[in-house]
């Protein structure tokens, strides 16, 4: 048994993660401000699913499982000397750090938008690897980073690693082989954090020896895991805002009530995938292989599959019978962009991935229809434009 910090765990991810760690018999303690559900107030808009609140949710999953989790309400981008507190009284194994505002368009909606994303994401982080080397503990630190960092298509057809390019450098004595982080190409604020992120990582282990897992992970898609299925109670939240929902996602609830599937643009951006049950899978898998004191960031890519979107769209308008509309892109990014993703790495740890079908399809515009009364209509589409003077509809 090991013990565990979720930092961000009331989350969309965080969420169905400690419960799937807790159910596997680990002791986990949940520490969250609670500010994703104060950004659903700050958008006049909520989950499409009902989401208990936080203390409701751990004692419906005592309820039914036994077990306990512990919760803090802590923010880590400011309380750090409480942070530490923690970390002492705790002692944890492993953090899996989740406490980062994750939208890119709200990143980009506002000024302030860009500043809170920037001040709560990389402070957050920082004082996280500084608490860590604070307490002199020996604790694993996994962190959700995004396949966002690496940017989209400037390498053509060739795949991309697991977070390390092999160069070549002309230098005075002739040419050197060298292993570097990737090249960062973020495509918005929130990306742009995630990048900070990994030289944050590359520092710290390198300085301070602390054990780093980065996981590079594609936009995740459906909502239910095993245990958040057992109690309504307990159900994952839904995004289907402009801002936070994703795209697949998105596509299932408009079929759903019968809504126009909306593409931006040509469609043909092409994005990395993984399901709900892989990510909570993969989380477990990376906690339980950490690398080793002293090495460089142990970094792997949590995709299962890519696709383009429109032809997810498509998918999805076959399946449902529901039309598919084109819109202007808010966002600055190609039209079309290729995107091959190596993720060998959670294959030889036995990771057995969860791709597309139209039985799991059918299971989100289920649970989407069940909720469908919940819907505002006036927050379906995306609205926050990367440069002023963009058109968004």
């Amino acid at each position: 048994m090991k013990k565990i910090i979720v930092l961000g765990g009331d989350g969309f991810c965080g969420w169905p993660t400690s419960l799937h760690l807790s159910s596997l018999g680990q002791e986990v303690m949940i520490v969250d401000n609670m500010s994703r559900r104060k950004i659903d107030i700050d958008l006049e808009t909520s989950s499409l699913t009902p989401i208990s609140n936080l203390g409701e949710r751990i004692s419906t999953w005592h309820e039914v499982s036994g077990k306990t989790i512990e919760f803090r309400n802590l923010n880590l981008a400011s309380d750090f000397d409480r942070f530490v507190t923690i970390l002492r009284e705790f002692q944890p194994d492993a953090i899996v750090h989740f406490a980062e505002q994750r939208s890119a368009p709200y990143s980009m909606k506002s000024t302030d938008n860009k500043r809170y994303t920037v001040d709560n994401n990389v402070r957050a982080t920082h004082n996280v690897l500084s608490a860590i080397v604070e307490v002199g503990a020996d604790i694993h630190l996994v962190h959700l980073g995004t396949m966002g960092v690496y940017g989209y298509g400037w390498a053509g057809d060739s795949s991309i690693p697991e977070g390390y390019l092999e160069v070549t450098l002309d230098t005075s004595s002739g040419p050197k082989r060298k292993e570097i982080l990737h090249p960062a190409d973020p495509g918005s604020v929130y990306h742009m954090t995630k990048t900070l992120d990994q030289l944050l990582f590359a520092f710290y282990a390198k300085n301070d020896r602390i054990q780093v897992t980065d996981l590079h992970q594609g936009i995740v898609w459906g909502t239910q895991t095993a245990q958040t299925a057992l109690d309504e109670r307990l159900i994952n939240r839904f995004d289907y805002d402009g801002d936070y929902g994703t795209v697949l996602n998105r596509f299932l609830m408009q079929a759903a009530i019968g809504f126009p599937l909306t593409v931006h643009g040509t469609g043909g951006q092409t994005r990395a995938f993984i399901h709900i049950n892989d990510t909570v899978r993969c989380i477990e898998l990376a906690i339980s292989n950490p690398p080793e004191r002293g090495e460089r960031p142990m970094i792997l890519n949590q995709v299962t599959e890519s696709h383009r979107v429109r032809d997810l769209a498509e998918m999805v308008s076959k399946m449902t019978g529901t039309e598919v509309q084109f819109l202007p892109n808010p966002r600055l990014e190609a039209n079309e962009n290729t995107l091959n993703v190596e993720n060998n790495k959670f294959l030889d740890l036995g990771l057995t991935p969860t791709t597309l079908s139209e039985g799991l399809l059918t299971e989100v515009r289920d649970i989407a229809q069940k909720y469908s009364f919940r819907v505002d209509r006036s927050k379906i589409l995306a609205k926050s434009l990367w440069r002023k003077g963009m058109i968004s509809q």
